[in-house]
């Protein structure tokens, strides 16, 4: 089944029904002679970028629900503006435009937004990994990387293809055990550019001054799009937003110490892009019972059940990095690519239809036991969460997401629950659609505290009418103090919230206090360069209370740390930056200690997860519950 369909029919026009650039994209992909042309990738392994129109939305962290190949030839992200140097180290010719012209030249302004539709809407079979067999989108998911073997079973008949041009296969029974080593492998080699900021796609005025300002302080600069616009069953999907990365290629530990430089400087947090230069590469040897040598393939081994009967895998690796790391047998519907990851070790893919998916990662991110209607919510945010991040995150990476807290958990069959997978299925397809009829970016947090944010107080950018911070209550909003008098917000009692009167509801997450002695925050900020801290103020707050801006004071200067996650991640996770921040002094009046007060678990942007059950056990319907947390956005099918 085709993403397309030239016979397909438009419904009539309701709030999230196909609008006139939908029906043009139709109409360009009917009369369409010939594939739209090659388009750039979204890097040495991502999935393909068609040119310029929208925006980013981190991965929720630290407990938050829902919360960055082998293609060694593919070039890497559209360059829309390359204000600044050339990007030097690689030496390498100009990107290419769009249209096949040269990119802009240096000092030049971003080109104006240009119509998709002028170079035709890539089919899914353009898209580099994500597969649309029977119009649903089968999706590659990283079980566990870095590993030397991998043990597996197949739960139905197998077939394992080792490639190459003979495209020999192994075919075997249910039941059988084969272990997959690697040898002789060589790890890829990367380059990266620091990342200073993202935009959104329409930001055309926000980019344009970032890289004036960045200009200015002497530091070349460029722009890039990263992500990928595509069309699945009559709607479009668009997930693209714009990239400011400093103008130097560097290798990756080069540029974590420019990541330090610009810290210390410009009191900036950054992350890394990473490109894939040399790929990864060794041979895998595939072992039966007897530990046998039964086949040898190079670089991957992809492993299908014809039935549909999926896979148990030995010992997978969860939590990595979290104090609940350990290794667990586990169950897995679709398909398994085993392919060597970036360290040159084996990396164990799990290729999984999106449905099913979510029926491994649906419990994992909302208690089974929750509402009905709840847990209905959740999968149609979390099924637009997932198409939201295709062509986004782990670019240097052989597949699209990982089964963690930085993408989503996922544990496959072995954390299905019968209550979310019916919910799942009960919303097969559908998705959140905004007036404009473009998908909504269907984010979600734990807890909100009583009023959800803003999407540009937390990750900047222009505002998204589809994610308006709001007073989360049950019952009237006036009789009630709102965060604009944070402190009185905080200690209201029996504030009617939705998180707060769900059965689900954790009274620590709701209002919280996380003290730290003096020594503790010098040790945490010491990076900074501030010396021996004196103040610490929480500013540029949003609708919800929560802080975009630590000013920083010590004995040795000033600075500021902005955005909403970065001022968590400096004092090891703060719930939320809903929060205000005291010193505490001894009787002589020397500084002991900080202590936080605050209210929420997560940026609170999009749907409160708690809230989400409150509501149901309230009486509302998912739909209801999504036009709340979603300011309007009404459901309706993607496929």
């Amino acid at each position: 089944m085709t993403a397309w369909r030239c016979d397909s029919t438009v419904s009539p026009p309701v709030r999230h029904a196909v609008t006139q650039l939908l029906a043009a994209v139709l109409l360009s992909a009917c009369v369409a002679s010939k594939p739209a042309a090659e388009s750039p990738r979204a890097s040495a392994t991502g999935p393909a970028v068609v040119s310029s129109s929208e925006e980013t939305t981190p991965a929720p962290q630290d407990g938050e629900a829902g919360a960055t190949g082998a293609d060694a030839s593919a070039p890497g992200p559209e360059t829309v503006g390359t204000p600044g140097a050339s990007s030097g180290a690689t030496g390498s010719a100009p990107a290419a435009a769009p249209d096949g012209h040269e990119a802009p030249s240096p000092g030049t302004e971003p080109p104006p937004l240009e119509d998709p539709l002028a170079q035709g809407i890539p089919t899914p079979g353009d898209l580099k990994r994500l597969d649309f067999r029977g119009g649903e989108p089968r999706v590659p998911v990283r079980l566990m990387e870095g590993r030397t073997e991998v043990t597996f079973s197949p739960r139905g008949r197998m077939r394992l293809r080792f490639g190459g041009p003979d495209e020999k296969m192994l075919d075997a029974a249910a039941g059988t055990r084969w272990t997959v080593r690697v040898t002789q492998g060589s790890p890829a080699v990367l380059s990266a550019r620091v990342q200073l900021a993202e935009f959104r796609m329409a930001d055309r005025a926000g980019l344009q001054a970032a890289l004036e300002s960045w200009r200015e302080k002497g530091l070349a600069v460029r722009a890039q799009v990263l992500g990928s616009v595509y069309g699945i069953a009559g709607k479009v999907i668009d997930n693209r937003r714009t990239q400011l990365l400093v103008d130097e290629v560097l290798t990756p530990e080069a540029a974590g110490r420019k990541q330090a430089e610009l810290l210390r400087s410009h009191g900036v947090q950054t992350t890394l892009f990473e490109e894939v230069r040399t790929p990864s590469k060794a041979i895998l040897e595939v072992r039966d019972e007897a530990g046998v040598v039964v086949g040898m393939a190079q670089d991957r081994l992809d492993a299908e059940t014809p039935d549909g009967a999926g896979f148990d895998v030995r010992q997978v690796e969860y939590g990595v990095g979290y104090d609940f790391h350990g290794f667990e047998d586990r169950t897995f519907r679709g398909a398994l690519q085993l392919v060597v990851d970036r360290s040159g070790q084996l990396a164990v893919v799990n290729v999984v239809p999106l449905e099913d998916l979510l029926k491994g990662l649906v419990p994992a991110e909302i208690f089974a036991r929750a509402h009905s209607e709840a847990l209905k919510a959740q999968a149609v945010t979390a099924r637009g969460e997932v198409l939201a991040k295709v062509g986004i995150k782990h670019l240097a990476d052989p597949y699209l997401l990982c089964s963690e807290q930085h993408c989503a958990v996922y544990r496959g069959r072995t954390g299905e629950a019968a209550s979310t997978t019916a919910a799942v299925e009960a919303t097969r397809g559908e998705g959140l659609f905004s007036e404009d009829g473009r998908l909504v970016d269907s984010v979600y947090s734990a807890v909100c505290g009583g009023h959800t944010e803003d999407n540009d107080v937390v990750w900047g950018g222009p505002p998204d009418p589809s994610l308006r911070g709001r007073p989360d209550v049950i019952g009237p909003v006036g009789a009630h103090p709102l965060p604009a008098s944070l402190e009185r917000w905080l200690t209201t009692a029996n504030l009617p919230a939705a998180c707060r009167l769900s059965s689900f509801a954790q009274p620590s997450k709701f209002r919280w206090e996380k003290r730290f002695t003096a020594e503790q925050v010098d040790t945490r900020l010491k990076r900074l360069g501030v010396g021996r801290v004196q103040a610490l103020a929480l500013t540029d707050r949003g609708v919800s209370g929560r802080a975009a801006v630590l000013t920083v004071s010590g004995d040795k200067g000033a600075t500021q740390v902005r955005g909403e996650l970065n001022i968590r991640r400096l004092f090891g996770m703060l719930n939320s930056s809903m929060a205000v921040v005291e010193a505490e002094r001894d009787a002589g009046g020397r500084l002991t200690g900080w202590l936080f007060r605050g209210g929420g678990w997560g940026h609170g942007v999009g749907m409160c997860q708690t809230g989400a059950i409150g509501r149901a056990e309230a009486g509302q319907r998912y739909q209801d519950i999504l036009r709340h947390y979603f300011n309007g956005a009404e459901v309706a099918p993607i496929y």
